[in-house]
C-alpha cells in the first residue's frame, strides 16, 4: 500500500465552503467518480479542511500512479464533469504549478514509538 498526503485551497467564501461539503457529504458522491477511483487504484480517500485549506489522505494500491489516475480521468466524461464542477469551488495553493491542482505534500514526521524518550 502506498499514502499520499495532499493540499489545496477552496475559495475563501463561507457560503461556497458550505456547498463543497455538501456535495461530499455521506451518500453524495457521484458512483461513477468512486469506480473510477477504484480502477485507478484508490483504496481509501479522506478529506480534512481547517477554514478553506483542505488536506487529501490518498491510500492506494502499489501499482497506482497519478500519471494512471490522469489517464483515466480524462478518459472518463463523468470525472471531467465532477472536476468542472469542483473547480468552481477550489482555487491552487499560492506555490502550485500553472495546471496544479491537489500538491502533493513531502512527509517530514514519522513518529517512533520505540525511539528512546
Amino acid at each position: 500500500m502506498q499514502r499520499f498526503c495532499l493540499a489545496l485551497d477552496l475559495k475563501d467564501d463561507p457560503e461556497l465552503i458550505a456547498e463543497y461539503e455538501q456535495w461530499h457529504a455521506k451518500g453524495k458522491g457521484w458512483p461513477e467518480v468512486r469506480r473510477n477511483d477504484l480502477q485507478a487504484g484508490i483504496l481509501d480517500l479522506q478529506i480534512y479542511r481547517t477554514a478553506n485549506r483542505m488536506f487529501m489522505i490518498l491510500d492506494t494500491d502499489d501499482e497506482f500512479t497519478f500519471e494512471k489516475k490522469a489517464h483515466l480521468d480524462a478518459g472518463n466524461p463523468h470525472v471531467q464533469e465532477w472536476e468542472r464542477l469542483m473547480w468552481t469551488f477550489q482555487q491552487p495553493l499560492p506555490w502550485a504549478l500553472a495546471g496544479e491542482k491537489w500538491v502533493n505534500m513531502k512527509q517530514i514526521f514519522q513518529f517512533e514509538p520505540d525511539a528512546p524518550v
